[in-house]
């Protein structure tokens, strides 16, 4: 079977390399029959790798340990569904897994298109062949997954990572995989477009649907990773800001800005420059977010280890791609000129050119981050961690003026808003704004962050629910049905436009779910059986320590009952799993009581089976639910946009009227939590105060990382939870602050204790790392430089347009008529 398998990944290659060369020598010579034998090649290349992936499926479901790749990731006792998933849970599977996804995104791509590109297509062909060629390569002489022992193949496998036998892991590199690689397919199609000069809109027709279902999949796979962080790492959080989970955010944020500036190019005919700029930056940053989890340049637990030659073939790679890509674009620049211009900074247009530049802005700022500490050793010889509070400072306030623009842009008209228009279209989500504020400040609720964070999830909610109520009214009298039924009239005639007013409700819940992170409460406490602790409004008693075992680990449990004003209202489970070949790597399974408003989550840190202890961590988890939920309204969103028009046939049919109390159910259910909340905010001290931190020591443990090992994670966040250097650490902080050392004495005492900044959650403002604070700096002015300088351009005007202009103001009648057909165009 390793045999095949290599053969296989050897034909690939070789008839990948046929389906470019004789796609572009057909499109050379006007050849459709050499056209058609590149696409079939193409085909053939889909067909190759879903065999080889059957043959690795199927050395793994028969313990077949003579392949390497199989013994390091599976074992004779792994669950069929864990063995499946081992396929791509190391680094020379996840390879392989890439190249099938790309395969079949790129042949489904194809034959959607095939017709209706006819000149794009022998390209698209071409470049998505050569990315597999590279990738196939690398499987070819270095990382093959069908590589077999040298010397007696081991009687059983090591087992997959303990950490990765999760159902969540089994859906979550999948689908940021799926995402990875369909950016790819809008990168092939703009780089076709280049090299053809056909730079019309009609190539952004072929992209833009591509895109959306690759950025789909990649939020997912982003919300599944926080969800998988979140229920099993047991440190109560869901984003740490590890190199892993940043390298796929960056591509993320590049095809965020894409999908709204795409709108200006349609509707406007502008930016179509930097639409071509931001599909290359995508796909570069897909390659370098793999680059970053494959070669160790990056320090992380999620990685896949160091491998200098892979990192230099990466590295050849990525110039490559830079270097033809933007070369294509200043060839082609002549042809990519604007259209029309910007008419007015109060317009749409201008407010996704903001939108952009923060987006890009985030990208490079979370790069350059992440990448700091590997240019610091570089520079100073000393690896620097940038960690979570570096990250905190800059992206909560960035993250919020997001929120912001996400209520502006459709307050806005296309090319120019009136001082009338914009009082009517601001005042009731400003007022639902400044009544939010009133509320949560009277509740005592601290203005930043969360205050803030939840009067602008009013002005967003209250824009979206304006933008739907004020153009189901209007369809209602036009066509004389009752209000649901024009509600989704309306969605089905302007698919793209509501449903993206969805996505930013979905935007707008997950920002809730964030708000209430300011309101966690956490306690470490040791327990005995009978004794009881109580968080906030819950009262935890451990009953017992029980052990089991099964084939593979061995899993010691605590039964704890959960008590609310003196009754009984669960019981959780929260447990610590050893397994026999990762005896180094227990896995923390975390006890979760989710409810709307709030989870109760408990993590058996550690137990003692002798004294029948069980020391706990215990959180009380504000609003995290909405964080899930609201993924989930972005999916519909994103689903709705993607629908055919017949979809929606069915809403010339009456729907009951009862239909339209979901939304005020919804808003229902946001505003006892909300309420919930404020009141919990205020609640008395706890019964038992098992960690009566001070201020500073409890601002010291978000500074300091824990250095027990890989994790990079502050004292209060480590994931680590069996780890033999965090309750330590603590203790000899604890006693930094009894002594009343100031916040430099005890960061100096840190970095003489381990020689170095490293134990440091963010570098200090000084020498060399001066840079890592100004950085941000320099990057935002010189983008808000840049971006004036291109609203500038696209503003000016010769006398001939101008008067041109004039002609067309005097007729009111017909401005606004255009806007309104620009407004409603899908």
């Amino acid at each position: 079977m390793a045999s095949l398998g290599t053969f296989l990944l050897l034909a690939a290659f070789v008839v990948c390399s046929y389906a470019a060369g004789v796609s572009i020598t057909g499109a050379r010579r006007r050849s459709r029959r050499l056209i058609e034998s590149g696409i079939g090649a193409f085909y053939l290349v889909t067909a190759l790798m879903t065999v080889a992936s059957a043959v690795i499926v199927n050395a793994f479901l028969t313990d077949d340990f003579t392949i390497r790749y199989v013994a390091h990731y599976s074992d004779s006792v792994q669950p069929l569904f864990y063995k499946i998933t081992s396929y791509w849970g190391g680094l020379d599977g996840s390879i392989m897994f890439w190249v099938f996804l790309l395969s079949v995104f790129g042949s489904t791509a194809v034959y959607v298109n095939r017709e209706r590109h006819r000149e794009l297509i022998p390209y698209v062909v071409a470049v998505i062949s050569i990315v597999q060629m590279f990738f196939l390569f690398l499987m070819v002489v270095h990382n093959n997954p069908f590589a077999t022992f040298i010397t007696n193949p081991p009687a059983d496998g090591n087992g997959l990572n303990p950490a990765l036998q999760s159902y969540w892991m089994v859906i979550h590199p999948p689908s940021l995989y799926t995402g990875f690689v369909g950016m790819t397919i809008p990168y092939a199609f703009g780089m076709a477009a280049l090299i053809t000069g056909h730079l019309d809109d009609a190539w952004l027709r072929a992209v833009r649907r591509w895109t959306m279902v690759a950025w789909l999949f990649l939020t997912f796979g982003l919300m599944l990773g926080m969800i998988w962080a979140y229920e099993e790492l047991g440190w109560g959080g869901y984003w740490a800001w590890d190199p892993v989970e940043n390298a796929a955010l960056l591509p993320w944020f590049t095809a965020t800005a894409f999908l709204h500036s795409v709108m200006v190019q349609e509707r406007r005919s502008m930016l179509r420059v930097w639409n071509v700029t931001l599909v290359i930056v995508t796909f570069f940053l897909t390659i370098f977010g793999t680059f970053m989890t494959r070669s160790g340049v990056v320090s992380s637990v999620h990685a896949f280890g160091e491998d200098a030659k892979l990192a230099w073939m990466f590295t050849v790679f990525m110039v490559t791609i830079l270097t033809v890509s933007f070369g294509f674009l200043i060839y082609r620049l002549p042809l990519l000129r604007a259209r029309n211009t910007l008419d007015s900074w109060a317009s749409r247009e201008a407010a996704f050119m903001v939108n952009n530049w923060i987006l890009l802005f985030c990208a490079f700022f979370v790069l350059f981050a992440t990448m700091f500490p590997t240019l610091s050793e570089a520079v100073t010889g000393d690896r620097i961690t940038v960690g979570p509070p570096f990250f905190n400072k800059w992206m909560l306030p960035i993250g919020l003026v997001l929120l912001f623009l996400t209520g502006i842009g459709p307050l806005l008209a296309w090319r120019k808003s009136s001082i009338r228009n914009l009082a009517q279209q601001f005042l009731w989500p400003v007022t639902a704004c400044i009544v939010t504020l009133v509320t949560v400040a009277s509740f005592g609720i601290r203005l930043w962050v969360s205050g803030i964070c939840f009067a602008l999830c009013a002005f967003v909610a209250g824009t979206v629910i304006q933008e739907f109520v004020r153009g189901a009214n209007v369809r209602r009298g036009v066509t004389g049905t009752d209000i649901v039924t024009a509600l989704i009239g309306l969605v089905g005639r302007n698919k793209r436009r509501y449903g993206g007013y969805i996505v930013h409700l979905g935007v707008v819940l997950i920002f809730l779910g964030f708000a209430g992170q300011g309101f966690n409460r956490e306690e470490q406490v040791g327990l005995k059986p009978g004794q009881e602790v109580t968080v906030g409004r819950y009262t935890l008693r451990h009953d017992a320590l029980k052990v089991a075992e099964d084939d593979q680990k061995q899993m010691v449990t605590a039964y704890i009952s959960v008590f609310e004003g003196g009754k009984q209202i669960d019981t959780l489970y929260p447990s610590k799993w050893f397994y026999r070949k990762h005896e180094g790597q227990p896995t923390t399974e975390t006890a979760i009581r989710r409810r709307p408003n709030e989870d109760l989550y408990v993590v058996l840190a550690k137990p003692e089976i002798e004294s029948q202890t069980a020391f706990l961590e215990i959180h009380v988890n504000p609003l995290v639910n909405w964080v899930w939920f609201g993924f989930g309204v972005i999916a519909i969103g994103t689903g709705i946009a993607l629908l055919p028009e017949r979809a929606f046939s069915f809403a010339l049919a009456k729907l009951p009227a009862d239909a339209a109390t979901t939304t005020g159910a919804l808003l229902l259910a946001v505003l006892l939590s909300a309420t919930t909340l404020a009141a919990q905010s205020g609640s008395g001290a706890e019964k038992v105060q098992v960690a009566n931190l001070k201020p500073l020591e409890r601002q010291m443990q978000g500074e300091i990382l824990c250095m027990c090992g890989g994790c990079k994670s502050p004292l209060n966040d480590c994931p680590m939870l069996y780890c033999h250097m965090r309750e330590p650490e603590k203790a000899i902080l604890h006693d930094l602050v009894e002594q009343g050392r100031t916040r430099d004495q005890i960061l100096a005492s840190f970095i003489q204790r381990y020689g170095g900044q490293d134990v440091l959650g963010a570098p200090l403002d000084q020498g060399f790392n001066r840079l890592a604070w100004l950085f941000p700096y320099l990057v935002g002015a010189g983008s808000a430089i840049s971006v004036g300088f291109v609203a500038v351009r696209l503003s000016r005007r010769n006398q001939a347009s101008a008067d041109a202009a004039d002609g067309r103001d005097a007729d009111a009648a017909l401005e606004q008529r255009l806007d309104d057909e620009l407004r409603d165009l899908d």
